[in-house]
This record gives C-alpha cells, sequence and structure tokens, in this order.
C-alpha cells in the first residue's frame, strides 16, 4: 500500500505520486517514511530527499521548509526544492563562483547581503554535490 507524497517549492509542485518510502533531511536528522507512518511535523534542513516507487528512486534538493507526515502522505513545502535529474550544472557553477566573489570582498556579516550570499553558495553547493553523487556519469 503507497502512501501519498507531494513536494512544493515556493513557485511550482516539484514531485507528486504514490511511493513506497522517503527519506528526508529532517530538523533532527535525516528520517525514512513509510506509508501508516505515525503523524509529525517537522522542519526541513539543507539536505537531499530521495523518493522510492517500485524500482525507481528520486533525487530532490531541498533547502528548508516544513514536512507534515499522516499515515497516508507526506507533503512537504520547501523554501526550494529541485529534481537532481533536471539541475543546470553549469548555472549551479556559475552561481558558486559569483557568491565565492563577492563574499571575498569583504562584505559585514551583519548584514543581509551577506546572509543571502551565504544561502546562495551553500545552495550551489549542495547542487553541485547531489549531481556528483546521484547523476550517472557525472563524477
Amino acid at each position: 500500500m503507497p502512501i501519498r507524497c507531494e513536494i512544493v517549492s515556493q513557485d511550482r509542485i516539484v514531485y507528486q505520486g504514490d511511493i513506497d518510502m522517503i527519506t528526508i533531511p529532517g530538523g533532527d536528522g535525516i528520517m525514512s517514511i513509510l506509508p501508516n507512518h505515525t503523524p509529525l511535523l517537522s522542519t526541513l534542513q539543507f539536505g537531499i530527499i530521495t523518493v522510492k516507487t517500485g524500482s525507481d528512486i528520486f533525487h530532490f534538493t531541498v533547502a528548508g521548509g516544513f514536512v507534515e507526515v499522516q499515515p497516508d502522505q507526506v507533503t512537504i513545502l520547501a523554501d526550494a526544492a529541485e529534481n537532481v535529474a533536471e539541475l543546470d550544472l553549469s548555472r549551479a557553477e556559475t552561481a558558486k563562483q559569483r557568491a565565492e566573489e563577492l563574499l571575498k570582498k569583504g562584505i559585514p556579516k551583519d548584514t543581509d547581503t551577506y546572509l543571502t550570499l551565504q544561502a546562495s553558495l551553500r545552495k550551489s553547493n549542495l547542487r553541485l554535490n547531489a549531481v556528483k553523487r546521484f547523476r550517472p556519469g557525472r563524477h
């Protein structure tokens, strides 16, 4: 008996379907969810979501948000989420380089600009690492 799953980012539905298992980077650590799981609500850390359905496995990056688990449904409301298979490697590398260059200019650490650049760098590194780990032939 599968469990319904929806992964939603701020601008679109990233994944929707029936699954056998999902592994998520919860606020207190990585957790796997199966059908009929006890209800829970958790924050999400930066990391990888792994969805298993039949013999298919899908990987998604997630950059914060929340997960609600019910016995028959998992709903992820992500600050940002992307399917690893759809990531643009050159765009992630460019964003990483741009953030690193701007951070080297000595922006004060207590500014919104600094925090935004840190988040951008963290997302870029997450994307690049996800491609290296989960895309065949991309090492």
